[in-house]
């Protein structure tokens, strides 16, 4: 088996995602939806060979150790975020296609509240969504603009490197977890030593991230970084929450001063083929940082909602304008409501 073929047939028909699981066709994810390479299953051991022939042996090590590993892959004239993982006893991989260019901040529909935020100097700038949904793509693509507009020092943490930065403006660290530094936490905490202007951080995604992430934004540093939530309300809840008890007040008070916006999104299939990116856009005023320093959470869907003038819109109103925009069919539109929005409370 040349598993070659299967990478090379990703980026040939423009998926976005390559799965090779063990007794199963193989199959891509093409605008949204899976489609079979083929009509013969993987053999378990023949995949593992390939597999294996292919990365490089520190990664093999630590899949048979830990069962799972994550990485990145350059192969077939492509490069891609690939986990490799155990099921049922035989190996799984899924790759993700990363996008040889940058994108631009017209290419994934990037409007002025989003693009301004290359500008800042400090705080904390939050990217959420499931999986998928084009978390690190905006990113990459706020980072090039201060690569192309700022002089800065920007250094990334990262599970694996994804997006490749060359110099323009500014000079650019990437860090990748595993090779470079053992976990988030530890690497903020030297990157801090390193004379930065922006810091991207994967993924907050323990007590200890996030604890030197807001360490970081309040001490006059830009922070990027990703959650896995769909709105701006719940990823303030889920920063809190990861606290305990006694610790959350305190963490109220750091994200009412150091959060600047938190940009939610996901991608809909587009009429006519493709996909297209919704977005809730909350961005941090007075009155925004009021409600987070007195834990009125529940109260700030209803602020984005009146505050489009500063550049807030809540997800329904974005996916709403999309359908009248003629951009999405009538059945996506009303499937991707929200439950409970859907009679006027975030219009």
């Amino acid at each position: 088996m040349d598993i070659k073929t299967y990478f090379k047939a990703a980026l040939d028909k423009g998926a976005s995602d390559l799965h090779l699981i063990s007794g199963n066709r193989p199959m891509l994810r093409i605008q949204g939806q899976l489609e079979p390479l083929s009509d013969q299953s993987l053999d378990p051991k023949q995949l593992a060979d390939a597999v294996f022939k292919a990365i490089d042996p520190e990664d093999v090590e630590t899949y048979k150790k830990k069962k799972a590993v994550d990485f990145a892959l350059e192969i077939s004239g492509g490069y891609f975020r690939v986990n490799l993982h155990q099921q049922e006893g035989t190996v799984g991989l899924t790759a993700r296609v990363v996008p040889e260019k940058i994108p631009s901040p017209k290419d994934i529909d990037l409007n002025e509240t989003v693009y301004s935020l290359s500008h800042l100097n400090d705080g904390l700038v939050l990217v959420t969504g499931p999986t998928g949904s084009g978390k690190s793509t905006t990113l990459a693509t706020l980072i090039e603009l201060i690569n192309h507009e700022r002089k800065a020092h920007v250094v990334t943490i990262e599970d694996p490197i994804e997006f490749r930065f060359k110099e323009q403006q500014s000079i650019i660290e990437q860090r990748e977890l595993g090779r470079d530094t053992h976990d988030f936490a530890e690497a903020l905490r030297s990157v801090l030593r390193q004379d930065p202007n922006v810091i991207m951080v994967g993924e907050m995604r323990d007590i200890d991230t996030i604890s030197a992430t807001l360490t970081a934004a309040e001490t006059g540093h830009l922070v990027l970084s990703t959650l896995h939530t769909s709105t701006a309300a719940e990823t303030i809840e889920r920063v809190v929450d990861m606290f305990p008890d006694h610790r959350q007040q305190q963490i109220l008070i750091q994200l009412a001063s150091t959060l600047r916006a938190v940009v939610c999104q996901q991608l809909l299939p587009k009429k006519g083929g493709g996909r297209v990116v919704a977005r809730e856009i909350l961005v941090n005023t007075p009155a925004i940082s009021n409600l987070i320093r007195e834990d009125k959470i529940a109260h700030i869907p209803s602020a984005i909602q009146t505050s489009g003038k500063l550049g807030m819109v809540t997800m329904n109103k974005a996916i709403t304008a999309l359908y009248e925009q003629g951009l999405i069919e009538e059945t996506t539109y009303r499937n991707r409501l929200r439950e409970g929005d859907k009679v006027g409370t975030y219009y």
